[in-house]
């Protein structure tokens, strides 16, 4: 059945060979009981915080709009937010009146992104603890009502033509808020301390996959297995 022996040992050391380096990937290699996709989805995730830090500049034009001054309307979610939003806005200098789980928040626009600005920024530096420790509630929570009420916001200011003001709380929203809750825990890493494993990790799946085609392509050679046009 064999064809030509020497191709199909050939490709059978090299299948057993790809089988014991996924064994090894698999392996918990690392500290903390990793294995070697986990090391490196938790470098890539930190090199990609670090890219993704635009609080600073976000906070410069958000500066801009210290006293303009705002009113809107929104909705919370169910009568636990309305009240976290309360203290969350009422720290903000805001004025809120609340009626059940409508909310009517008036107050410098400025001030308000500051606010959720600050907090995005310790939590991007994974300074959870301050966030909680100022609101008495959970961290996460803190930064995910600060983006429900920005999207409610934003709504209802483009409701009043007043687009300028909804584009930079979209910003505040999408820049810092998002990065700062889905980064929460990762320690960021720059990119050119780590270029060499990065470089690595793509060499080696190049490598890797090459190496198991031409394991295939020497089993079925040897077994007399050939493609023809």
């Amino acid at each position: 059945m064999i064809q030509d022996k020497k191709e199909f040992g050939i490709g059978l050391v090299l299948l057993a060979a790809f089988f014991v380096v996924l064994f090894a990937i698999f392996s918990p290699l690392f500290e903390g009981g990793r294995n070697t996709l986990d090391f490196l989805d938790n470098t890539f995730n930190s090199i990609s915080k670090n890219a993704s830090y635009f609080i600073p500049g976000v906070m410069d034009k958000a500066r801009k709009y210290d006293g303009t001054e705002v009113s809107v309307t929104i909705k919370a979610a169910d009568a636990g937010q309305a009240v976290r939003l309360g203290k969350i806005m009422g720290a903000a200098a805001a004025n809120v009146v609340a009626d059940g789980t409508k909310l009517v928040i008036s107050g410098n626009l400025g001030q308000l992104m500051r606010a959720a600005l600050s907090d995005a920024d310790l939590m991007f530096k994974n300074d959870g603890k301050a966030v909680s420790g100022k609101y008495g509630f959970e961290e996460k929570r803190v930064l995910y009502d600060w983006h429900q009420a920005f999207s409610a916001m934003t709504k209802d200011l483009n409701r009043q033509s007043k687009f300028q003001e909804a584009k930079i709380l979209r910003d505040v929203q999408t820049k810092a808020l998002e990065p700062a809750y889905n980064y929460y825990g990762i320690e960021a890493i720059p990119m050119s301390s780590m270029i060499w494993v990065a470089m690595a990790a793509l060499i080696g799946y190049v490598v890797y996959t090459v190496w198991y085609g031409f394991a295939i392509l020497f089993l079925f050679e040897g077994w007399g297995l050939k493609l023809n046009h």
